[in-house]
């Protein structure tokens, strides 16, 4: 199993749980050492990129909100699973009853290494740092995994429960031929605006009631463009994080404790692109283009990892900023002040200035000039799909690969992740012990 992010996680414990003994690959590390990584981008900026936001125990979700609520369809009731395994991990009991669920990233890591914990009790295997570089692959069936330090790993079922930053993964799968596509995802900014403004505009009288805590808000635009325009990943009481895993790029996400007790709202207001109008090529086209926008925010935040900013105000103008208002900006290790206008696509920076006094008169002083907008947002999904079958979910051309979560372009977030993971264990168990079962025929006819 390659990736121990909620797929992975998942993916593994369920098939420990059914008696196998599954392997897990993991490239960074575990929850602990990679909090401590993550922490020195953000207070020294030293970035590691094997072990930060985007790698390691827990996968991109660890550092989020924490959000446990989805959109999927769940006929068989996965969900309730995720739910309970996390509950029994230590997790909060009020997730398998509340609207928009949430754990936050400081409970998160502990229900992490006590479900890595069980599986490793249950017969299975974690091992950190332990970066897959290529596969084997004969006649189209999948035979094992080579790794960064040399060793080789033989099976002939292999989950790819990739993150979407796995980048040199995906290059890796389209040089052994492995299908893959481009798909849509979408980019843009992270706003801020201070928590008791949202509450207000959500709440009215009720705002601060400790019942109800932090408001948080979903957003829609459809510009005079053809773009849609959306808040993406809104985090109430939450910070800007920095979310790079590769160096020379800027990449912004958010992230709120379980208590939402930060003075900003942050969310992303990104707009979609698909394949064919905005990044045509070949499969690794939407990743080239993410590359490039990135190494431009890097450059426009000063080359430091610090992050280019601009008030809303001015952004709407298309003036550059010079100095903060009221509303001070979370994100570290920092934030410059400018033009945030040659960081993305024209058609992009045109359809989020008309959204912005659009979604103003949803919420009030949504668009008040000393707002904060942080660039950028880009890896709001994976820009590729490993795509797969149907029914046996393995991979189109290379049988006993499984495609799996956020990174094959099956999953946007934490709980449709492990469900996903849920889906494809069931999968894998079935096609195993389907080869048992044909091993075993002869045996049994001899007999």
């Amino acid at each position: 199993m390659i990736g121990f992010g909620p797929c992975g996680l998942f993916a593994a414990l369920l098939l420990a749980q059914m008696g196998f003994r599954p392997i897990v690959l993991e490239r960074g590390k575990n929850v602990r050492s990679r909090t401590k990584d993550t922490w020195a981008l953000w207070r020294k900026k030293v970035l590691s990129p094997e072990s930060n936001v985007q790698f390691g125990e827990g996968g991109a979700g660890l550092f989020s909100d924490g959000k446990l609520y989805s959109q999927i369809k769940d006929p068989k009731f996965y969900a309730r699973k995720v739910m309970h395994e996390f509950v029994r991990a230590g997790a909060p009991e009020e997730i398998m009853y509340v609207n928009k669920p949430h754990i936050g990233t400081f409970r998160l890591t502990g229900v992490v290494a006590k479900m890595r914990e069980e599986i490793i009790a249950l017969g299975g295997e974690v091992r950190f740092e332990s970066r897959v570089t290529d596969l084997l692959i004969d006649n189209g069936q999948v035979e094992g995994v080579v790794l960064a330090n040399g060793d080789t790993l033989h099976s002939r079922h292999v989950i790819l429960a990739l993150g979407h930053s796995s980048r040199d993964t995906f290059r890796m799968l389209h040089r052994q031929g492995v299908h893959i596509e481009a798909k849509p995802f979408a980019i843009g900014f992270r706003i801020e605006h201070p928590q008791g403004m949202i509450d207000k505009a959500r709440l009215g009288k009720y705002a601060g009631h400790p019942a109800l805590g932090a408001a948080d808000y979903k957003l829609v635009h459809h510009a005079k463009n053809g773009r849609a325009v959306y808040s993406f990943c809104m985090c109430p009481g939450g910070t800007v994080v920095a979310a790079t895993s590769e160096p020379g790029r800027v990449v912004t996400n958010g992230m709120s404790q379980y208590s939402r007790n930060e003075r900003n709202a942050n969310s992303g207001i990104v707009v979609g692109i698909n394949p064919e109008q905005d990044f045509p090529g070949d499969a690794l086209a939407g990743v080239e283009l993410q590359e490039r926008l990135e190494e431009r925010a890097y450059e426009l935040g000063g080359s430091d990892y610090c992050a280019p900013a601009q008030l809303v105000g001015d952004f709407i103008r298309g003036v550059p900023s010079s100095e903060f208002g009221e509303v001070e900006p979370s994100y570290t290790p920092g934030v410059r002040l400018g033009d945030l206008s040659p960081s993305l696509p024209a058609f992009a920076i045109d359809a989020i200035r008309e959204a912005l006094p659009a979604f103003g008169r949803k919420i009030r002083g949504f668009d008040r000039d000393n707002a904060i907008l942080t660039g950028i947002e880009t890896r709001t999904s994976s820009p590729v799909r490993i795509t797969r079958h149907h029914d046996t979910l393995q991979s189109l051309n290379t049988r006993g690969l499984y495609p799996a979560g956020e990174g094959a372009g099956y999953a946007g977030g934490i709980l449709s992740a492990g469900v996903d993971g849920i889906k494809v264990a069931e999968a894998l168990a079935k096609a195993l012990l389907s080869d048992m079962d044909a091993a075993a025929a002869p045996a049994r006819a001899a007999g």
